[in-house]
Formats: C-alpha cells, structure tokens, sequence
C-alpha cells in the first residue's frame, strides 16, 4: 500500500473512531441489533479475492457498530468495566501500527524498558512492596491464574516438590481456601492449575459475602501441607473488603501464599479516601488487578503481581535456544504468552493522562455517586438497597414487600425493561436468594446528572412493571 492510500484509510478510521465517540452520551446503551440479526448481517461465503481495504472497514463498521453496547457512554452500569479513555486509547493505536512482539527485551526494548517503569508506578499508586514483579496479562482471570501459578509453584517448593519440571503427579496435595462468594475468575484460574474447582476449602461469608472474623483462621488452623488462600478486595455485588489483616496472620502462621483477587476493589488504594479499605492486604503474597476497569485503559490490560520475583518467573519462563537471554528484564517471563502485544504502553499513557490525582479523585467521585445512586433508590417504596454501599457497587433488591418469587419475576422484567429502553444499561445478578439490579458506577464519563437520569430510568421500569402486574 502507497502512503497516501494508508493515510487515506487511517484518516478514515479516525474520523469513524470520533464520531462513534461523540455519539455515545445520548446514544442507546444496549445494541440495537439482536445476535441473531448481526449473524444473518454477517452471513457470507469465504472470499475468494481480497477487497480494499477502505471499502472492507466501510463495511465492518457498517456491520459492526449496530451491534455494539454503549460500553463507553456516560450511562453504562451493567459490568464493572471502564470507558477506555483517549489516552489509554491513542496509545493503543499507535501499538498496533508499531506492530511489535514484545516478550523479549532484545527485540523490542522500548516495550520492556516501559512496562518495568510503568510497573513501578503501578506499586507506587496501590502502595504495594516495591520489590514485587509485575506481569502485564489480559485481564483478571489470566491475573488471578498467572498469581496462583507462583503461588503453586512456591508452595510445593517449600516442601521439596518442584511443580514446574515434574508437573502434579504425585504431588503433595494443595490446599486452596477461600470464601464461599469468591469471584468466578479464581475458579476459572483453579481449574487452569489442575488444584480444581470443587476442591477448595470455603470460609462462611457475612451478609455482604465477606469473609467472617475469625472464619479463615479456623478453618486454615485445620490444614496442613501446603497451603494458598485467596482474599478478595472489592466483592462483586457488595464492593466490600476481606478482613486482611486478620487473615494475613492466620494464612502466614501456617506458611501458606495469600493471593488477593483485587480486579477492580485493589484501585480503592489509590484514594485516600477509600484506601483505609484495603488496608493490611498490602501483606499478602500476590495480587491481581486489572486496568481496563478503573484506570479506563483498552481492553486486554491487567497486572499480575508477585512479591517473589522469582517465584512468578519460574511459573512463566519460556526457554529456547532462539530466545536471547542475558540480565535484561524479559515481558513474557512474568506473563503466560511468549507472542504478545505491548500492553505496558495504554496504561503508561493512562497513568501519565490522570496522573495520581486524577486517579484518586476519579475513584473517589464514582464511589460518591454510587451512594447518591443508592440514595435515590431506597427513597423509592419497596426498594431496597441489599449492601453498604463502600466502593462503586449498588445491588439493588425490588419488591421488597412481595413475594421473592414474585419480586425476582418482576426485577428480571425490569432489568429487561431497562436494557431496552436505553437510557441506562443495568444488569442483574442472584445474590443472597434474591434477583437483584447490578448497578456499577466505573466509566470515567459519568456525571451526577447521568446517576440522577439513570436512577428515574430505572424507577421508571420498575414503576411500569408493578402497574403491568397489578
């Protein structure tokens, strides 16, 4: 392709990129199109001779964008996921056009050199040990896998057993504990290591699905052999906290690895206000977080990080002749993928956009909003606010005064009402034995005015459902 063909195309997408942007605020946050009606878009034999390249992104767009949630629009409080804002955005452009394999620092070490700064400043942001690996990974559940692969490896190392040459068979046995709402990414992780899902050890959990004082320390005193206990910083439905501190020192009493699943809650640390949160998870041996929730980076960042440098590079090292070795700090050995993008870049970018100020007063005003959010809610009658309301999460139980068989049929029809209607996007959960609204305030473009909109939208839902059920 000719320059001025490429800068013709890139000026195109461009121009696609902002105005798709630019439409998001009163755009519908749902796809207008259903699965089944982009497979039918879709339908089309293989082709046979290539297209241009200006008429085939005219038509993947065309195709595409239809189809699309409103994932960065100001409204969006269906899953915790951020805005992917245009610095974190940018970076991700010119990423792609520099088009580098970066696991190794000899053939790219631009992408090394940032991804060792940038993972310092991570540290230093979330005021975690300052000695810790940082492995750049996809988001929480190749974080969370990429941990307790250090984490298994440590564990049976300590007890003569060396995980990554001689594999499981006949391996001392594991133990995994954790509390019984942990997130469903660590098992997904579990299942990844070959410790399994269903053999885990779980602590009973309060009414917000926190682990309960003194819980973990009696149920981990049980327990011998190696051992890996797995907190979580930022529940799902309640946003709240584990008890660290407290099970810090159980879990290091009985020599086991505590990991922390702190996919979005970890970014607490980074705001004064909310950091007292977190606190005492700073202990732990291991952490995942991911930075396309709060620090509104592209998809596809996440950070593993391993206080035993050497602990995460044994689980991930790959060798081979062709790969130069040398002292230089490698990607891929702190990450599962040898063949990957920079990931390091977005979220330098990201960092340096924001800056710690911006961070800890983006954090801190999605927490408020969440409560004015609440606020709003509960003053309805029959609604009911199910969790204290601590991070960014607002679960949401409708038709408190009815029947829960009857108040579930009706939060599903309202969820569905919602999500049609479009002017908010709000998804549902079962928790506690009860259907509930999932409300997470996360995107950089929210305003007070979009919580105070999207909460008459939601009333409004509910409003109409009751009388349709009357």
């Amino acid at each position: 392709m000719k320059s001025e063909e490429l800068r013709a195309v890139l000026h195109e997408v461009a121009e696609r990129a902002v105005a798709f942007r630019e439409s998001r605020a009163e755009a519908p946050h749902r796809p207008q199109k259903s699965y089944a009606e982009l497979q039918a878009a879709f339908e089309a034999p293989t082709p046979e001779r290539g297209a241009p390249i200006g008429e085939l992104i005219s038509e993947l767009a065309t195709l595409t964008e239809p189809g699309l949630a409103n994932m960065v629009g100001p409204r969006f409080f269906g899953w915790v996921i951020g805005a992917t804002e245009p610095a974190g955005m940018a970076a991700d452009w010119l990423t792609s056009a520099w088009a580098q394999n970066v696991g190794n620092a000899h053939a790219t070490p631009a992408a090394s050199a940032c991804e060792e700064r940038t993972g310092q400043w991570l540290l230093d942001l979330l005021d975690l040990p300052r000695e810790c690996s940082v492995g750049f990974v996809t988001g929480a559940t190749i974080a969370n896998f990429t941990c307790l692969a250090a984490a298994r490896g440590e564990v049976l190392r300590r007890v003569g057993w060396d995980a990554e040459a001689d594999g499981l068979f006949g391996a001392p046995a594991v133990h995994v504990v954790l509390g019984e709402e942990a997130h469903s990414t660590v098992f997904s992780g579990l299942r990844y290591l070959g410790l399994g899902a269903k053999r885990v050890v779980s602590v009973p959990v309060d009414e917000q699905g926190l682990m309960k004082p003194g819980a973990f320390a009696k149920v981990i005193e049980k327990l011998d052999g190696p051992i890996i206990a797995i907190a979580q910083a930022g529940h799902i439905n309640s946003g709240g906290f584990d008890p660290f501190e407290e099970i810090a020192a159980a879990a290091h009493a009985k020599g086991a690895w505590l990991h922390v699943d702190g996919a979005f809650g970890l970014w607490a640390r980074a705001c004064p206000d909310r950091a007292h949160l977190g606190r005492g998870l700073e202990v732990a041996d291991s952490w995942g977080v991911d930075g396309h929730k709060w620090l509104q980076t592209p998809h596809d960042s996440a950070y593993a990080i391993v206080r035993d440098a050497e602990a995460h590079r044994r689980a991930m090292l790959i060798a081979a002749s062709y790969l130069p070795a040398g002292a230089e700090r490698h990607p891929a050995d702190f990450a599962p993928e040898l063949s990957r993008r920079g990931r390091a870049f977005a979220t330098w970018a990201m960092i340096k956009s924001l800056g710690r100020d911006g961070i800890a007063a983006m954090v801190s005003r999605h927490c408020a909003q969440a409560r004015r959010m609440a606020k709003r809610l509960s003053a309805e009658p029959g609604v009911e606010i199910m969790n204290d309301v601590v991070l960014n999460q607002v679960a949401v139980r409708l038709g408190a005064d009815l029947d829960v068989a009857q108040a579930d049929a009706l939060t599903d029809r309202t969820i569905a009402r919602i999500q049609n209607e479009g002017v908010c996007f709000a998804g549902g959960a079962n928790w506690r034995g009860r259907q509930i609204v999932r409300v997470s305030v996360i995107s950089a473009n929210t305003t007070d005015a979009d919580i105070d909109r999207s909460a008459e939208a939601i009333l409004s839902a509910w409003r109409a459902e009751l009388h349709a059920n009357a």
